[in-house]
């Protein structure tokens, strides 16, 4: 069944193939050294089948002090040729499955308060956030000094370097869901060159787009995922004003920089999926309906995407609507809402949705996401990340291992 998400888009030089983008949903299940590992391929493996346009590859790091967890990938010297063993397999795989390869986008991170503990001592911030801090006020921290801000673009260079060798096609510079760029940009306290103003605010982000793009050729593009706005309280996340409602004047200010510095490709989010995910994932038992928050995605992603004509968009929080996700996708794209409709949890539960769509007509009901965030709980908990649900054989054993037995 052809739609208009099968309408190809060039970007940067690159032919998607259709409008179909998988988002980086981190596995948790690479090495302790941050190489590809077996259950790392496997998912890959059921992504390059899917028929999606662009495979986002989940978040990468950059350094080992910025790793979100400590199996977290991390792209380095020692961990590339199991990273370009992947990309050529999913390419491969994917052209004789359907006959076409995906755009693989690497994003590139730095995960700042949210780098475990375990892993380094201590987890660098932009800032003393007391928001962000409720009910973990012992936790140990270190403030990122404006020297160590200093070394972070040679780390996003050398990533970068690496990820045009192992054969990616573009490189996100990430800067969403509180992680260490999303953070400065509410870091209106924070005294000095990094804090303050939006110049500032956004300088560190800003120069590491800079690295990245000095590193490769002009073969590979330079992408971003960014948060729309944060939807914490002022001034604790940005993206709203003094009463707390959402205002997305700093954000156009931003998304006006990104393009002068040939950003064309934006994948948007907003909320923080560690202390409000019902915002960036609409969920069942969630403090909202998630039909509000699906509402509340759309009329932020229309507002940015009518302003920017020149800039292609990816909407988020699409695997809500269930058994009518692709005929919502196809419905911000009918309504100029985005240019490309991503999805996260449903890739983990169900990855041939859109195969299944445009041979059946439909998507199978017994494959669906729930919305039941079994798989961020399992991230949560420390261990991989998959659907232990629809893919039970697998990750149901860590779920009552991680999760129910811990409760």
């Amino acid at each position: 069944m052809k739609t208009v998400l099968d309408l190809p888009l060039t970007i940067h030089n690159k032919t998607i193939k259709n409008r179909i983008v998988f988002h980086p949903m981190e596995g948790c299940d690479g090495t302790f050294e941050g190489a590809v590992d077996e259950l790392t391929r496997r998912r890959y493996m059921r992504f390059a089948k899917s028929g999606a346009g662009i495979i986002w590859f989940e978040a990468t790091a950059v350094s080992a002090e910025g790793r979100a967890n400590p199996r977290q990938l991390f792209l380095n010297e020692s961990t590339k040729e199991s990273f370009k063993a992947l990309v050529k397999e999913i390419k491969e795989t994917a052209i004789a499955e359907n006959g076409f390869a995906p755009v693989i986008i690497v994003q590139l991170t730095h995960s700042g308060r949210f780098s475990k503990p375990d892993v380094v001592p201590k987890p660098i911030v932009a800032y003393r956030n007391s928001h962000w801090e409720i009910g973990k006020e012992n936790q140990p921290y270190v403030i990122a000094s404006d020297d160590y801000c200093k070394t972070v673009p040679e780390k996003y260079y050398n990533a970068a370097r690496l990820a045009e060798e192992v054969g990616f096609d573009g490189i996100d510079v990430k800067c969403c869901h509180g992680y260490l760029f999303n953070e400065f940009l509410s870091a209106i306290e924070r005294e000095g060159i990094y804090g303050g103003s939006l110049e500032n605010r956004t300088r560190l982000y800003f120069e590491c787009i800079d690295a990245v793009k000095k590193a490769v050729s002009e073969e590979v593009f330079v992408t971003t995922r960014l948060n729309a706005c944060d939807c914490f309280p002022y001034p604790y996340g940005y993206g709203v004003d003094e009463n707390n409602n959402i205002d997305l004047t700093e954000t156009k200010l931003i998304i006006k920089s990104l393009y002068e510095k040939g950003i064309r490709l934006i994948n948007l989010t907003l909320g923080n999926p560690y202390l409000i995910p019902h915002i960036n994932r609409p969920c069942i038992n969630a403090p909202e309906d998630g039909n509000v928050g699906v509402q509340r995605i759309y009329d932020i992603t229309k507002e940015l995407n009518d302003e920017f004509k020149d800039i292609y968009f990816i909407a988020s929080g699409l695997t809500y609507p269930g058994e009518n996700a692709i005929k919502y996708a196809e419905k911000i794209i009918n309504d100029g809402v985005a240019d490309f409709a991503g999805f996260g949890r449903m890739t983990f539960a169900y990855p041939e949705f859109y195969r299944d769509y445009i041979l059946k007509g439909e998507l199978d009901r017994k494959k669906l996401c729930l919305k039941c965030s079994k798989c961020s709980q399992l991230m949560r908990a420390g261990t991989v990340a998959g659907c232990p649900v629809r893919d039970a054989e697998v990750y149901m054993p860590y779920y009552q291992k991680y999760v129910l037995r811990s409760k």
